[in-house]
């Protein structure tokens, strides 16, 4: 992919609204009989899910009674046998044999991964796990940006940051050393426009040593130049091959254009503020490091929720890449059904080149 597709990926992930919600079908009464299935194992236990579509009829929440909610109790991973005075020694053995049989069937609430580069913490996102609608796509966003900044290890500190308004798309050019990541300022988009055109005519030595002059964060501090100053450390573009440096600069990135996000959603905004592409291009790139071990130790499940972030943002590629995570189980336990979901969501955005690195 070449620097100008890069810029048109980013803005085109910043500019495009969220699908439109799609409109609600019949509803149907608790009385209609509801079939679930299961695929079973001696230690798992897998709810298969129909596809949906668009019309299709939901279903009332039944208003369960106390005796019926008496009846799933046991289920739960937790009992209340400590609200009903002393458990015998029979009773506790009872327990511990349930509780150990629950966990191995992994019901109840389980941990989000078994990754240090993934936060517990991160937000409820709800759904299918797909964002369709403006609401979802804010939620995953919200979840992005506290991947990125409680997530990531070996993330360097993010500077201070002094954005006077998370809505407009530029910032002012003057005294902008230590103040926070610069979104796209006018002279830093004209630099960055020049050292692509550099790289493009194969001047790429002065192509990245003006990408580094806008990544620094003691400078210009630019998100978008610390994107492509660190593809080029990583791919060494007229530098010497840095991965280490790359992903360092791939995370600063990623924490800057967090924080503008965190205002822009503070200020209400669902599509995402001045600096979601650059946030999702930056989280693309990583999930890249975490996969092929650049610069960083190899990752999967980080590589799978980066991917699936940056895919729920709108970016294409990252459609493509979760996709096959769930087909392949990388990161994650397969799911061709959620694999599926995916691809269709990247071919109804005009991917017609599904599966280009499987």
């Amino acid at each position: 992919m070449t620097l100008k597709d890069l810029l048109k990926k980013k803005d085109k992930i910043k500019d495009e609204g969220a699908a439109p919600a799609a409109s609600k079908g019949p509803t149907l009464s608790p009385d209609v009989p509801e079939f679930q299935f299961y695929r079973t194992t001696t230690s798992t236990q897998e709810t298969i899910e129909p596809p949906s579509f668009p019309g299709d009829p939901t279903r009332e929440t039944p208003h369960l009674s106390p005796e019926s909610r008496g009846k799933f109790g046991r289920f739960r991973k937790h009992s209340n046998a400590s609200s009903q005075g002393p458990v015998t020694g029979a009773e506790d053995g009872k327990a511990k044999q349930h509780e150990s049989l629950t966990e191995r069937l992994h019901f109840g609430r389980t941990r989000s991964s078994s990754s240090a580069n993934v936060p517990e913490n991160l937000p409820e996102v709800g759904g299918d796990g797909v964002a369709r609608t403006e609401e979802e796509e804010a939620k995953w966003e919200k979840r992005a940006t506290v991947l990125v900044t409680e997530g990531l290890k070996s993330a360097p500190s993010t500077p201070s940051q002094e954005i006077a308004n998370p809505l407009s798309p530029v910032r002012p050019t003057a005294n902008r050393s230590n103040t926070g990541a610069s979104v796209s300022a006018p002279a830093d988009e004209e630099n960055i426009q020049e050292a692509i055109r550099l790289h493009e005519k194969g001047n790429l030595e002065a192509s990245t040593a003006l990408f580094g002059r806008l990544a620094d964060p003691n400078g210009a501090n630019n998100a978008l130049a610390q994107v492509l100053y660190g593809l080029a450390l990583r791919h060494a573009w007229g530098c010497e091959p840095n991965q280490e440096q790359a992903v360092h600069y791939l995370s600063m990135a990623a924490s800057n254009s967090a924080e503008v996000e965190k205002l822009a959603l503070g200020a209400g905004m669902k599509k995402g503020g001045a600096a979601k592409g650059e946030l999702v291009l930056a989280m693309y790139e990583l999930a890249n490091c975490f996969r092929n071990g650049w610069g960083i130790k190899k990752d999967p499940a980080a590589a799978k929720h980066y991917y699936e972030t940056a895919a729920n943002l709108g970016d294409t590629d990252a459609m493509n890449e979760v996709a096959w995570c769930y087909l392949e189980g990388f990161g994650t336990k397969k799911d061709k059904f959620k694999a599926a979901q995916f691809l269709r969501l990247a071919e109804s955005k005009g991917n017609k080149t599904l599966g280009n690195t499987w």
